[in-house]
């Protein structure tokens, strides 16, 4: 990734952490440090960390209800809220939680536009209710 991007987006440690061929620590930059971004928005429970503790979306509170409608949309409001408080870096298009081929799955499809360039991108995330 060229400078400008890692100046945009950022760089840091890639997420989850891991140690490449040579033994050292992998590293992610541009627009997949934003997506990693994103997965941990998605991945953390409110309360789960002691200096943030209203960081995070909290979708392990949906884990064993139904795959239903309302149920659907209320992920949907919350990864919305989620990533409109806690990721600047981009500007939430659209979230859909689509019902997965597995009757306990979920698809969580995001669009996004990074702000900083105006780049269009999409993460699908697939969640399991059970």
């Amino acid at each position: 990734m060229n400078s400008l991007a890692r100046r945009l987006f950022g760089a840091g440690l890639a997420m989850p952490v891991a140690v490449d061929d040579g033994g050292a620590l992998v590293r992610a930059d541009g627009p997949e440090k934003v997506r990693q971004s994103i997965a941990i928005i998605l991945d953390t429970e409110p309360g789960e960390r002691l200096m943030r503790p209203a960081f995070g979306c909290g979708l392990r509170r949906f884990l064993m209800q139904p795959n239903t409608t309302a149920t659907r949309a209320q992920m949907q409001r919350e990864i919305e809220q989620a990533l409109r408080s806690w990721e600047p870096r981009i500007a939430v298009e659209q979230v859909q939680v689509l019902p997965g081929e597995d009757p306990a799955m979920v698809l969580v499809q995001i669009q996004y536009t990074h702000l900083r360039d105006g780049r269009r991108d999409n993460l699908v995330y697939p969640f399991y209710l059970e």
